[in-house]
C-alpha cells in the first residue's frame, strides 16, 4: 500500500532545475515534496561545466546529491520514485500516484526533461568521447578532432560552430544519406568540414576510457579525442499531457517567463521547456517558478477583504508556515551556529 502524503508543492524530477524549484519553496516556507526518478542528463556528466563557484572534478551525480541534501536539510522531502498519473481532484488540487508514495498538492512543477536520442553501437563511453551539448563541452575539444554523428540540420550546424573550436572536425552520417537542406549542404561544401558516409566498425579508447579514434566498415582508422552525437531529443511530457498543459511544435511545454504553464497551477521548468539546456539556465527557471509559486500561496499580507472575512488576524495566525517547516528552520539555524562556532 501507498502512502498518501500532503504538500503544498510537488516537484516531478530531480534535475537542477527541479531541485532548485524545491530549494525556493521550502526555504520560502511552503511544505514541498520532489518525486524524482533517477537519471536524467546531469547525472550522466562525468565532470560539471559551466557552473559558477563549481569545479570540473564534481560530477553529475556528486552535484546532484549535494542539492539533495540541502533541500532535505531545510525540510523538504526527497522521494525515489517514479510519477505514473496526475490528475486535478475535485476540490482543485492535484493528485500524483507513484510506485511508493501518492502525492497530494496545491501546486505542481514539471521538471521532466528530455532523453537525447541516442546513436546505436559501437559508441565511446558518454562524457569520455560522446557528447551531446555543444555549450558545455566545446571548450574540451579545442585544437583536438572531432567527429559530430548525425544526417539532419542540427548536425551539420553544429559541425560548422565547431570550427570555432578547433580547424579538425568530421560529420559521421554513419551509412544514411543527409537529410539536410540544399542551402546547408551547400554551405557545409564551403566550410572546411569532412562527411563519412561509412558506418562504424568498432571504437577504440585509451587506457584512461577516453576515445582514441574510430574504425569504419571500409577499414580506415580515423582518430577522435571526441564529439556529439546529434540525433534529437524526446521531450518527457505524459504528465503534462495528462493534465492538459499546451505543448510547443516542437514538444516542449509552452511557459510564461516565471514558468507558469496554460494550466493554473502547475508549473515546468528546465529541459522540458524551451531554452538553452544549460545547468545555470535550468537553475534560474526554478529559481523564478519557486518565487512566482510563493506569491500565490504565501498567507501574507492579506486583503482588507480577507482578514474581514476570518474576523480579523490574531497571533496564532503567524508566522504563515506550517510547524514542521518552522521546526526545521529552527534546527538548520542551530546547526549552522554550531558549524559557525568549531
Amino acid at each position: 500500500m501507498t502512502d498518501t502524503k500532503e504538500y503544498e508543492v510537488v516537484v516531478v524530477g530531480g534535475g537542477p532545475a527541479g531541485l532548485t524549484a524545491a530549494l525556493y519553496t521550502t526555504r520560502l516556507g511552503h511544505d514541498t515534496a520532489v518525486i524524482n526518478r533517477g537519471g536524467g542528463r546531469a547525472a550522466m556528466m562525468q565532470e560539471t561545466h559551466n557552473v559558477i563557484g563549481t569545479t570540473e572534478d564534481v560530477s553529475g551525480n556528486e552535484l546532484l546529491q549535494a542539492a539533495i541534501d540541502q533541500i532535505e536539510g531545510y525540510g523538504a522531502d526527497y522521494h525515489q520514485d517514479f510519477v505514473t498519473s496526475a490528475e486535478r481532484t475535485e476540490n482543485g488540487r492535484f493528485r500524483l500516484e507513484a510506485g511508493n508514495v501518492t502525492a497530494v498538492a496545491d501546486r505542481v512543477v514539471l521538471a521532466t526533461g528530455f532523453s537525447d536520442k541516442r546513436p546505436e553501437p559501437p559508441l565511446p563511453r558518454t562524457g569520455r568521447g560522446l557528447h551531446y551539448c555543444l555549450h558545455c563541452d566545446a571548450y574540451m575539444f579545442v585544437d583536438e578532432p572531432v567527429y559530430v554523428m548525425g544526417h539532419g540540420e542540427a548536425a551539420a550546424k553544429v559541425a560548422m560552430i565547431m570550427l570555432n573550436f578547433t580547424d579538425e572536425v568530421d560529420i559521421l552520417t554513419r551509412g544514411h544519406e543527409p537529410t539536410w537542406s540544399e542551402e546547408t549542404a551547400r554551405q557545409v561544401e564551403a566550410h572546411p568540414v569532412e562527411v563519412f558516409d561509412a558506418d562504424i566498425e568498432a571504437v577504440e579508447n585509451g587506457d584512461d576510457g577516453w576515445l582514441e579514434g574510430f574504425v569504419f566498415e571500409d577499414g580506415t582508422f580515423e582518430e577522435y579525442r571526441g564529439g556529439f552525437a546529434m540525433y534529437g531529443s524526446e521531450y518527457n511530457t505524459d504528465l503534462a499531457e495528462q493534465l492538459g498543459v499546451d505543448l510547443n511544435d516542437d514538444g516542449t511545454i509552452a511557459v510564461d517567463d516565471h514558468g507558469a504553464t496554460s494550466v493554473d497551477g502547475v508549473w515546468a521548468v528546465g529541459d522540458v521547456v524551451p531554452g538553452h539546456n544549460q545547468i545555470p539556465v535550468a537553475m534560474g527557471q526554478g529559481a523564478k517558478a519557486g518565487i512566482d509559486i510563493h506569491y500565490g500561496l504565501r498567507t501574507f499580507p492579506m486583503s482588507l477583504d480577507e482578514i474581514e472575512a476570518q474576523g480579523g488576524i490574531d497571533d496564532a495566525d503567524a508566522p504563515g508556515m506550517s510547524d514542521r517547516l518552522r521546526g526545521r528552520a529552527r534546527a538548520h539555524r542551530r546547526d549552522s551556529e554550531a558549524s559557525a562556532d568549531d
